[in-house]
């Protein structure tokens, strides 16, 4: 099945053209009542850092809704650590983004990482994700995986579900063996200086719509007629602004520029632009189809 292309905005640098996965069921909120769940999702494979390859054109269908649990308001959090604090924190490279509030499923099953999984069973379960591919390495800004659920195989192999918690930055790597540790600092996204809470409201109802928009017309392409109901369930925009990142699972390097901006407003503005540019591109796939029923787009 062919994918809508994702068209970057105007602010990204990015030296490709990346896709976005189809935004059907994926943003069901339905689909996420039950992640624990261990019998359904394929689970990603958390192998060596030689076999990322071969994960990277991998169809990772359970990230699709990883941000279900996100409906806390940023207002009221509190129990968060400080920015300027510097802790030790285990780190998993992958070739994925991990964002605040998203579920990811993984099987463990390499050596070195059942030997990490067993150390984070008797503490407090957390590791860092960090996006890295074999073209721009290892990133410097990852998000916190905490698991909320394991299961651990006959084989000592693990079944995992994690959920995105705090982002951090790298400060400086602590060891690389048995695995990667590093010192890391906490990010938050800064007050903006030009958009009050009320426009940053609007800003997220316009991305939810475009949302909205691109769904129906990728259905519509795909021969489905099912329509997305309410997509930001009250989340407010900062979380919110992490959900649509985590949508976007066909363009690792734009998620990760995404994760990286420490301001709402930014971030929502980006995705409005690749998302009406998207939504621009799908409206002119589908008036093709209606002109030459039987083209492929």
């Amino acid at each position: 099945m062919a994918l809508p292309q994702l068209v970057p905005s105007s602010s990204s640098a990015l030296p490709y053209k990346p896709y976005l996965h189809p935004l059907t069921s994926s943003l069901n909120p339905d689909t996420s009542k039950n992640p624990n769940r261990f019998s359904s999702p394929p689970y990603k494979t958390l192998a060596s850092h030689s076999s990322h390859s071969s994960h990277t054109h991998r169809r990772r269908r359970p990230c699709l809704v990883r941000c279900s649990a996100s409906s806390s308001s940023e207002k009221n959090h509190t129990g968060s650590p400080q920015s300027d604090d510097l802790v030790e924190l285990p780190l998993f490279p992958l070739p994925l983004v991990l964002f605040p509030g998203a579920i990811l499923p993984l099987q463990i099953f390499e050596f070195r990482f059942r030997i990490m999984m067993h150390t984070l069973l008797q503490t407090d379960l957390r590791f860092g994700v960090i996006y890295s591919d074999t073209t721009t390495g290892t990133a410097d800004v990852g998000c916190v995986g905490e698991v909320v659920k394991h299961e651990r195989l006959v084989d000592d192999r693990f079944f995992l579900i994690c959920k995105g918690q705090d982002r951090f930055r790298v400060s400086s790597i602590v060891r690389t063996k048995p695995y990667l540790v590093a010192k890391v600092s906490w990010m938050e996204d800064r007050p903006s200086a030009t958009d009050g809470d009320d426009n940053l409201d609007g800003l997220a109802n316009e991305v939810e719509t475009y949302m909205k928009d691109v769904i129906r017309l990728s259905n519509r392409l795909n021969g489905k007629e099912k329509e997305a109901q309410d997509l930001r369930r009250n989340l407010f925009p900062t979380p919110f602004s992490f959900f649509v990142g985590s949508t976007f699972e066909g363009a690792p390097r734009e998620q990760q520029a995404l994760l990286e901006l420490e301001d709402t407003a930014v971030r929502l503005k980006r995705e409005k632009d690749t998302l009406r540019n998207t939504l621009n591109y799908l409206t002119a796939a589908s008036a093709v189809k209606d002109v030459f029923p039987s083209s492929s787009v």
